[in-house]
């Protein structure tokens, strides 16, 4: 049996019919709307999720490339020595082993154009402003830092050397708080001097100490210290 009825005045809709059987819902719609709302939003925090991991930076160890150098100086002793590229912060250093197997350091900040050198058996670390020259030879180790090889072995016939005198300014020490972060822990045990180019010692003057660094260009620079006349 069939029966109608019809909603008051005050309600809205139209006429229902039933034949006594179960009612049918008419929220199925709806909830089949919820649920793919619910995956869609999950869908969209999971692409957002995987965006963000892409887009993180490297780790600062993945950026590091190692490369050593090694070459027979003037004298026909052996100079090794290692070189850290990090391309993420510009930064280039350097660790030269002298015959005694004592290590100097000698940081290139590409960011700041300075060069700081930490030598061994030392008590300061000294400062210098980077030139063209320094800025393409850097360049150069850059580009073998791209390169698979690693491992570099200068011949002494192709080699071409320099030598490069820094004076040592007297009054001229450096806050190590006014320094970037590499340096300041490179010589945070250590005075800081700056020191400039010249063209040589003069007799009345002593060299006290050399640190020779060799690029994969095939050119050895040897930077040779002095300390200026106060």
């Amino acid at each position: 049996m069939v029966k109608c009825w019809k909603p008051s005045e005050n309600s809205l809709g139209e006429a229902a019919c039933t034949d006594g059987g179960p009612t049918v819902s008419h929220h199925f719609p709806h909830k089949a709307f919820w649920v793919g709302l619910s995956a869609s939003l999950l869908l969209v925090v999971i692409a957002l999720a995987l965006t963000g991991h892409f887009m993180l930076p490297r780790p600062r160890s993945q950026s590091l490339q190692v490369i050593r150098i090694t070459a027979l100086d003037q004298a026909g002793t052996l100079i090794n020595q290692s070189a850290i590229v990090d391309e993420q912060n510009d930064l280039v250093t350097f660790f030269v082993s002298s015959v005694s197997n004592q290590t100097s350091r000698v940081l290139f900040d590409i960011k700041h154009g300075l060069i700081c050198y930490k030598p061994v058996q030392q008590e300061s670390c000294f400062l210098q402003t980077m030139d063209k020259s320094d800025y393409e030879n850097v360049r150069s180790l850059r580009r073998e830092s791209t390169h698979e090889q690693s491992q570099f072995q200068l011949s002494g016939n192709d080699t071409l050397r320099q030598t490069e005198f820094l004076g040592v300014l007297a009054d001229s020490q450096v806050d190590v708080s006014t320094l970037e972060e590499p340096m300041q822990a490179l010589c945070q045990d250590r005075s800081i001097r700056w020191t400039r180019r010249v063209d040589g010692p003069g007799r009345q003057r002593l060299v006290y100490f050399c640190i020779d660094i060799c690029f994969p260009s095939n050119i050895c620079v040897s930077v040779c210290f002095y300390y200026l006349p106060e």
